[in-house]
């Protein structure tokens, strides 16, 4: 009886509904383009300022055309500002504690920013995990205009590709009830303290493992209330080292970055596929996919690498969970970006 439910759980997680294969295919498109284009050009180890700007794509991804325009460029500009300042710091040689505090105030202004415009994704997440995946590139791989750039036409073409995929809807569609000041400030002190907690414990190991512990710590906060953010971290910890495991099978083998730039395209259709359908088996997917991503940019040794992200979300995701049940929810009712 009891291997019929555990058959029945994985059936239901791995069968995400066909509604979600559209706005998956659409994101995974928006990477592809400008993907061949880097190969083309001889140049994969760029492919994580692609990444970043078509993430754009997974914004606003059952809205109407108008709205989803709008919120398609907000989530670019926070990209965008994201893959900038980890440019910037990057090339400045700064401090590793610089990092984690330019990380901390990014996200807290993130997360107020993200709950008035009440953008789902919700959170700062993916912003602040462009800020100190970029940080940590070797200084001098590719200009910082051509960066910017990069991330920037990549998101421009996810959003033309939303705005062309998108249901014409209402032209007064009724706006979200405005977040309640207070709550919208808790919510950044969870995401400022969290972060700062796991950024801080990461820089005992290195400035790399700050970047990764401090977006672990992030992941789990956007959840709406204090149960679905411990939930959500669970999830995180299990999907994360199932994402280790395929991670591990790709790179150990130490394949051409050819073979790892076309992997991290492939990647991200199920990543989008499953991310709204369930959170841990999404990460599977993503997980790996930040690590080919990153490796393309900043070769390592696999084994090595692997270890250190696997102590790295073990961090972030303690601190989150810590900060989640000491710093509840002000009200009962649901949180802005509740979803």
């Amino acid at each position: 009886m009891r291997a019929v439910q555990v058959y029945t759980q994985v059936r239901i997680a791995m069968t995400p509904p066909m509604g979600d294969h559209r706005p998956a295919l659409r994101v995974a498109l928006g990477l592809a383009v400008p993907g061949v284009a880097l190969l083309s050009a001889g140049r994969p180890d760029l492919m994580i300022y692609a990444v970043f700007g078509a993430i754009t794509g997974m914004y606003g991804r059952t809205e109407s055309r108008q709205r989803r325009l709008a919120h398609q460029t907000q989530g670019a500009v926070i990209l965008i500002l994201g893959v900038s300042i980890g440019v910037a710091l990057g090339n400045s040689h700064v401090v590793p504690g610089v990092l984690v505090l330019a990380a901390v105030v990014f996200a807290v202004v993130g997360s107020v920013a993200t709950d008035h415009l009440a953008l789902k994704p919700e959170g700062p997440f993916y912003g602040l995990f462009a800020l100190g995946a970029v940080a940590t590139v070797p200084a001098g791989r590719v200009s910082a205009g051509s960066a910017i750039f990069i991330c920037a036409a990549t998101a421009l073409l996810s959003i033309l590709l939303g705005v062309l995929d998108a249901p014409r809807g209402s032209q007064r569609e009724p706006r979200p009830p405005m977040p309640d000041r207070r709550d919208v400030l808790m919510h950044a002190s969870r995401y400022a303290i969290a972060i700062a907690a796991a950024g801080t414990a990461g820089l005992s190991l290195g400035i790399d493992h700050a970047n990764w512990a401090m977006a672990a710590a992030a992941g789990p906060l956007a959840a709406a209330d204090a149960s679905g953010r411990v939930r959500r971290g669970v999830h995180r910890l299990g999907g994360t080292f199932i994402g280790l495991m395929v991670a591990a099978v790709l790179l150990i083998p130490q394949p051409s970055e050819y073979v790892l730039a076309i992997c991290v395209m492939a990647l991200l259709f199920p990543t989008e596929l499953f991310m709204t359908h369930h959170h841990a088996v999404a990460l599977g997917f993503f997980t790996p996919l930040i690590m080919l991503m990153t490796d393309l940019a900043q070769p390592a040794a696999p084994l090595e690498l692997l270890a250190y992200r696997g102590i790295d979300t073990i961090i972030g995701v303690g601190a989150a969970i810590l900060v989640a049940l000491i710093i509840k929810d002000r009200t009962t009712g649901p949180h802005p970006d509740q979803g």
